[in-house]
C-alpha cells in the first residue's frame, strides 16, 4: 500500500512516474456565472434615497433603480451586525449566533458574537464554486474583544470565504481617522483629512483595484464583492464642499419634509395610493416649539448627513462607471440594501458629540449653535441627527433602527442586472415582502453555487432565505416565503401572508404584558390601523405563529438586555478584562475593545524609555481622539504632559522632565475620588505635576489606544500628526485599580450600544 497526501486520489501511484498513473482534481465549477457586487449602506432609512422619495442628492443610485429593480417590500432585522448575518448566511440571525450586535456575548447560543460555522457565508460557497471574493469597509461580525491583532481570526473576513479584506471591524469608526484593517493585519490610514482622505472612497478605491487586478489575469473568472460603507451611520462626516452645498435646504424643519416625502412617495409609487402619514413619533418635539438654537443645531445636523449621503452614492457612481468602463455591469448582479431603519441614537434634540451624551454630560445647545456649527460634519464632530429628521429618513413609517415597526425594519432594496433582468422590467417596483435572508438566497441561485449538507466539516443548517429571482419576471409573483419572524432585544414581530403583529417592548417589564398591534399590511404599509380589538382571533393565530417560529429559528431564550451584556466579563469570553496590562511597543494599534479599560476606574501608566544623547520627544501612549481621549507626551520644549481630554476640555498636568541618556521610567497616574479624581506624572519614582479633574469620561471614544505615537485623530493640538516617540520605548504598563461602579458600567454599554 502506498501512502498518498491527497485522500480520493484518482490515478496511481507506483515505484517511478513510468509505472504511475497522473490524475487532477476537475477545477471549480461555476466558472463564467455572473459578478455580484452587494453594497450595504448603514442606518439609511426607507426614504432616504431620491428614487425612494427624499429630495436628497442620491443620482448615482436613482439611476441604478431606473436601470433595474426598486423593492418596497424588503425587510431586515432592525440592527446592523444580525442583518448583516442574515445578508451573508441567508440563515436568520438568532440561529447563526448573532442575536444583536457582535460586541454581546449572553452565554446564549442565539448571541455568540460571531457567525456559527454551521453557516457557512456565501463568500465561502462561491470561494469553493470557482469566485474570487472580497470584502470592503464595515465588517461588525466577530467579537470586539477578538479584533485585535492578537486575534483569534476565526471570524475575520478572510477566515469566513473572503480572499481580500480592507476596512474596518468596528461598528463605526471615524471617516476621517478610520481604525483600518487590511487583510488581516491593522494599518494606517493610506492620508489624512487635510490631504482629502476619506475612508468611503478609501474603500472605493481598493474594491476597484482588486477587480482591475483579477479581470487583468483571469478575465474568466467571476467575483463576489462585498462593499458595506461606515454611512450613514454616525459619526456623519463628510468633506468641506459636500456640507456647504447643503446649507439652509432643511431649515423649513422635518416635519415640512417629511410630508414633503411622503408625497413625492405617492408620486413616484413608492407607496400605494392610500398609504396614509405614520403620526410624529412620541418623543419627537414639535418643529414650531424648538428655539432658535435648537432649530438652527437640528438642521446643521441633517445637512451634515445629506452631505454623507451624497458623498456616498457619488463613490458608488465611481464603482458603476468603473463596472462599465470594464465593459462588467451589464453581467454584474449588483445588490443595494440598507441594514436597518435610521438611526435613533441621536435623541430628540441631536448631538455634536455622541459621547457627551453617554458621559452624563448635556451639550449646550446654545453654545454649540453659537460657536461650533461649522465644526458639524467635519473631522472634530461626532454627530447625529435628531428624532425628528429620523423619522423623516422613514417616511411613511413609525419608529427607528432597533423597533420591530416599518421604522425599524422596513428598508431599500435595489437590484440591477441588465443581463439578467428584462429591459421591459427597468424602474418598475416589487412589492412583495422580503428579507434580508432572501438576498443570499438569491446570490447562490444566479451563482448556481450549492449549498452542501456539511461545509469545512461541519455540518450545515438549512437555507431560510428563499431566491427573489422569479420576482425579477414577475412583477405578481407571490412572494419567496409566507412567514417571517422579527425580534430585537425583546422587540417581537411577526408577518405572515399579509399581516403582521408586533410589539414594542420596555426593558425589565414581563413578556406576557407586552401589547401586541395587528396590522393588515397589504392594505396598510405604514402601519397606521391597528387591528388587534377588531380581528382577535388574527392575533392569537399571529402570536402564537411567533412563538412556534421563535422555537424553531433559536430564539429562545427573549432576552431584553442590551447594555448589560457589555458589563459581563465571563474569562473565556472577555480575555482583556485584567487588572495589569504589559506591553512591549512597537505593536499595532489596539482597538477600544481589547484596550485597558480606564473610564472611571483608578490607574497608573508607567513608560520605560531609554534616552541617547539628545533628550527624547513625542507620543508615550495617546487613547481616543480629538474628541474625548488621553495623550501622555514629551513636548519639543522638553516638558512632560499627560492630557486628559474630557470631551473638548483638557486637564492637564504639566512639568519640566530630565531625560538624559540612559533609562528612565515615566508615570501618570489616575486617583479617582468621587466624581472626578487627581491625575499626576512623574519620572523615575518621583512626582512632577498633578491636576484635578471635577469629573471623570466614562467612557473614552471609540478610537483605541496607540503607544509611541497618536496615529490617527490626535487628541490635542500639540502636534500635527502621529509625533512619534524619538527615543527607544521599551515597555508600557498599565495597571487598573478598583472596580468600576454601576453608573460607569451603564455609561460605557451605552455609549457602546450607540456605535452600532
Amino acid at each position: 500500500m502506498v501512502m498518498t497526501s491527497e485522500p480520493g486520489f484518482g490515478g496511481r501511484i507506483g515505484r517511478t512516474h513510468h509505472e504511475s498513473v497522473p490524475w487532477w482534481p476537475d477545477p471549480p465549477a461555476g466558472l463564467g456565472g455572473p459578478n455580484v457586487v452587494l453594497v450595504v449602506l448603514d442606518d439609511t432609512g426607507f426614504a432616504h434615497l431620491g428614487c425612494y422619495g427624499s429630495t436628497l442628492a442620491t443620482p448615482h443610485l436613482d439611476a441604478l433603480a431606473a436601470g433595474g429593480l426598486r423593492y418596497t417590500g424588503f425587510h431586515t432585522t432592525a440592527l446592523c451586525s444580525p442583518t448583516r448575518a442574515c445578508l451573508l448566511t441567508g440563515r436568520n440571525h438568532h440561529t447563526v449566533g448573532m442575536r444583536g450586535v457582535s460586541n454581546w456575548s449572553s452565554g446564549y447560543p442565539n448571541m455568540r458574537g460571531g457567525i456559527t460555522p454551521r453557516a457557512a457565508t456565501v463568500a465561502q460557497l462561491l470561494s469553493a464554486h470557482g469566485y474570487a471574493t472580497f470584502a470592503a469597509g464595515k465588517w461588525h461580525l466577530a467579537p470586539m474583544h477578538e479584533t485585535s491583532a492578537a486575534g483569534p481570526h476565526d471570524n475575520w473576513p478572510l477566515r469566513k470565504g473572503f480572499d481580500r479584506y480592507y476596512g474596518f471591524l468596528q461598528g463605526e469608526t471615524d471617516q476621517f481617522h478610520p481604525e483600518l484593517t487590511h487583510d488581516n493585519h491593522h494599518v494606517d490610514p493610506p492620508g489624512r483629512p487635510e490631504d482629502g482622505y476619506h475612508v468611503s472612497e478609501d474603500i472605493v478605491d481598493r474594491s476597484m483595484g482588486w477587480v482591475r487586478d483579477l479581470v487583468s489575469v483571469r478575465p474568466d473568472r467571476p467575483f463576489f464583492l462585498y462593499l458595506a460603507f461606515g454611512a450613514t451611520h454616525a459619526p456623519h462626516q463628510a468633506p468641506e464642499a459636500y456640507r456647504r452645498r447643503w446649507r439652509g435646504r432643511f431649515d423649513e424643519g422635518y416635519e415640512v419634509l417629511r410630508r414633503r416625502w411622503y408625497e413625492r412617495q405617492l408620486e413616484l409609487g413608492v407607496v400605494p395610493e392610500g398609504t396614509e402619514l405614520a403620526p410624529r413619533n412620541p418623543g419627537v418635539p414639535a418643529w414650531d416649539e424648538l428655539t432658535d438654537s435648537q432649530r438652527a443645531f437640528s438642521c446643521r445636523l441633517q445637512e451634515a448627513f445629506a452631505a454623507q449621503l451624497e458623498h456616498t452614492d457619488e463613490q458608488i457612481g465611481r464603482l458603476v462607471a468603473f463596472l462599465a468602463a470594464e465593459d462588467l455591469l451589464d453581467g454584474t448582479l449588483f445588490l443595494v440594501v440598507s441594514d436597518n431603519g435610521a438611526s435613533q441614537e441621536g435623541g430628540p434634540f441631536g448631538v455634536m458629540d455622541e459621547f457627551s451624551f453617554f458621559n452624563g454630560r448635556p451639550e449646550d445647545v446654545d453654545e454649540l449653535a453659537a460657536t461650533r456649527l461649522d465644526d458639524i460634519g467635519g473631522p472634530r464632530s461626532h454627530s447625529n441627527y435628531p428624532w425628528g429628521w429620523a423619522q423623516a429618513g422613514n417616511t411613511p413609517l413609525k419608529w427607528y433602527k432597533q423597533d420591530t415597526y416599518g421604522g425599524g425594519v422596513r428598508d431599500p432594496l435595489i437590484v440591477h442586472w441588465p443581463s439578467g433582468i428584462d429591459a421591459a422590467q427597468a424602474g418598475t417596483f416589487r412589492g412583495q415582502f422580503c428579507h434580508a435572508v432572501d438576498v443570499a438566497a438569491t446570490i447562490l441561485d444566479v451563482t448556481g453555487a450549492p449549498v452542501p449538507e456539511s461545509f469545512g466539516g461541519h455540518p450545515q443548517l438549512p437555507l431560510h432565505g428563499r431566491s427573489l429571482v422569479p420576482t425579477f419576471a414577475d412583477p405578481a409573483a407571490p412572494p419567496p416565503r409566507s412567514v417571517q419572524y422579527f425580534e430585537q432585544m425583546g422587540h417581537r414581530g411577526i408577518w405572515a401572508d399579509g399581516w403582521k403583529a408586533t410589539t414594542y417592548h420596555r426593558p425589565g417589564q414581563p413578556y406576557d404584558a407586552d401589547e401586541w398591534a395587528l396590522y393588515h399590511l397589504d392594505a396598510d404599509f405604514s402601519e397606521c390601523h391597528d387591528r388587534s380589538a377588531d380581528a382577535p382571533a388574527k392575533l392569537a393565530e399571529l402570536v402564537d405563529r411567533w412563538w412556534a417560529e421563535a422555537g424553531a429559528m433559536g430564539v429562545l431564550p427573549l432576552d431584553d438586555r442590551s447594555i448589560e451584556l457589555f458589563a459581563m466579563a465571563p474569562p473565556v469570553a472577555s480575555p482583556h478584562a485584567r487588572s495589569v496590562y504589559e506591553y512591549r511597543p512597537p505593536i499595532s494599534h489596539v482597538p477600544s475593545d481589547a484596550s485597558p479599560a480606564l473610564g472611571g476606574r483608578s490607574w497608573t501608566i508607567t513608560a520605560a524609555v531609554v534616552a541617547g544623547d539628545a533628550s527624547p520627544t513625542g507620543v508615550l501612549y495617546a487613547r481616543g481622539s480629538a474628541n474625548v481621549g488621553h495623550s501622555f507626551f514629551v513636548g519639543e520644549d522638553g516638558v512632560l504632559h499627560f492630557d486628559y481630554n474630557a470631551l473638548g476640555t483638557h486637564h492637564r498636568a504639566s512639568a519640566p522632565v530630565d531625560l538624559g541618556p540612559g533609562r528612565h521610567q515615566l508615570t501618570a497616574r489616575f486617583d479617582r475620588s468621587g466624581p472626578g479624581g487627581t491625575l499626576t506624572i512623574g519620572a523615575d519614582g518621583r512626582d512632577l505635576a498633578s491636576v484635578e479633574l471635577p469629573s471623570v469620561v466614562r467612557m473614552l471614544g471609540s478610537t483605541g489606544m496607540d503607544l509611541g505615537r497618536d496615529a490617527l485623530s490626535t487628541v490635542v493640538d500639540d502636534y500635527d500628526g502621529p509625533n512619534p516617540f524619538t527615543g527607544a520605548l521599551e515597555r508600557v504598563v498599565v495597571e487598573v485599580r478598583g472596580r468600576r461602579s454601576a453608573a460607569d458600567v451603564e455609561a460605557t454599554a451605552q455609549a457602546e450600544l450607540a456605535r452600532e
